[in-house]
């Protein structure tokens, strides 16, 4: 079997006669017109940002405004610095237990919730963290979760894997478990007639979950508002989508459900992918799977060195040549927005912010041991009492 594995990761994909393949450059979007420092302004995607599946792509075409890039540099390069504070701290043991980061996937992220409203719901598994920062969270209360702080956006009991906010669903550890709420969620708002979106997200890892194409029949059953989302990093912890899965395409295996697939690694790709795909499900047409074909840099999580099945040029050769953020910073230079310096200026600015949040997270209390009893039911709906490991060791409310 693993002979047969490999003969199938060494076979070359192939598209279908007259496919185009779909563009990954982080930098390929064109000026329209002048660009403005006051107005919206117009840009075109590349021509190949998009493919669909029985269903028309969203318009290469779109506005595009000053403050709004500068905005998504400005996240983005925060959640990197974010994210690699938290690399660094696991290494140096004051984060333990499980920790998969997004590096390298920061389009995704931002690009998303730039699109939608805080009333839009997103919903994926554990990797997670940008969506706690930038649903309403705050990077001292994140790493104060990884920590295991009271303080943390999980009062310390979640993790890397278990981060909510007011506006955001959560950060799931079992993989393609949240496919199955999102799809609830989405039923939730279509039964009480709310104008809401809900993106449900998982990676190409968990695609081939039966769960998965079980919410995929119940949404098209009930032509759900739910949108899909397949974060297609190209390996499912050390496994590549070509040798786990027989349709690599992941925007065309929802039967009756179309799809789209979309440039991850730009993030104004992203940004009108979302948008198109927002309305889509608002306008009645029901669910829609979008596929993001992004990369991550490091590996599966912070256990995993991530160069046993892939080699350290494909890994050096994405960071030099699809990055997302020097993809944005590109645009913004190119089209006379800020000058280099102004960029270097916001990332010391990001850097100080998440430098200074780690310092605030270790001065976080660690929860005391009665806590174990709280927040296994929500406040007003505990039981009488709760037993614990043993018989005899009860906790009454």
């Amino acid at each position: 079997m693993a002979s047969l594995a490999r003969l199938r990761s060494a076979l070359p994909r192939k598209l279908p006669p007259f496919v185009r393949a779909l563009q990954t450059a982080a930098d390929s979007t064109q000026l329209q017109e002048a660009a403005s420092h006051d107005e919206p302004f117009n840009v075109k995607l590349h021509d190949d940002s998009f493919r669909g599946h029985n269903t028309d792509i969203p318009s290469l075409e779109l506005e595009v405004h000053k403050d709004q890039l500068i905005n998504m540099y400005r996240q983005m390069t925060t959640i990197r610095r974010m994210e690699q504070a938290a690399d660094a701290l696991y290494k140096q043991k004051f984060i333990r237990g499980f920790c998969h980061l997004a590096i390298g996937q920061e389009a995704v992220s931002v690009g998303l919730t730039q699109a939608l409203t805080n009333e839009d719901h997103i919903i994926t598994s554990y990797r997670s963290h940008p969506f706690a920062i930038l649903r309403g969270g705050t990077v001292v209360g994140l790493i104060g979760e990884l920590l295991g702080r009271e303080g943390g956006i999980s009062k310390g009991k979640g993790g890397s894997m278990h981060v909510f906010t007011q506006y955001f669903k959560g950060g799931h550890g079992i993989v393609g478990a949240q496919v199955s709420l999102g799809t609830g969620l989405a039923f939730s708002a279509k039964y009480q007639e709310q104008p809401i979106a809900t993106f449900t997200m998982y990676g190409d890892g968990a695609s081939n979950q039966g769960q998965v194409a079980e919410s995929f029949n119940m949404a098209k059953l009930w032509n759900l508002p739910c949108v899909y989302l397949c974060e297609n990093n190209k390996y499912g912890m050390g496994t590549s989508a070509e040798r786990s899965s027989a349709n690599t395409e992941y925007f065309t295996r929802g039967d009756k459900i179309p799809g789209i697939q979309a440039n991850g690694m730009d993030i104004i790709a992203v940004y009108q992918a979302v948008k198109h795909a927002k309305n889509w499900v608002l306008n009645g047409n029901g669910p829609l799977i979008l596929e993001l074909v992004t990369y991550r840099y490091g590996g599966h999580s912070m256990s995993d060195p991530g160069t046993s099945y892939r080699t350290r040029e494909e890994v050096q050769r994405m960071r030099s040549t699809q990055d997302p953020i020097r993809g944005l910073q590109h645009y913004i230079q190119e089209w006379g927005l800020a000058s280099e310096e102004d960029l270097k200026a916001i990332d010391k600015e990001s850097k100080n912010e998440v430098d200074k949040a780690v310092e605030e997270a270790k001065k976080l209390a660690i929860p005391p041991a009665e806590n174990l009893w709280t927040d296994v039911y929500a406040t007003g709906y505990e039981p009488p009492y709760l037993r614990g490991r043993e018989r005899e060791e009860i906790h009454r409310f």
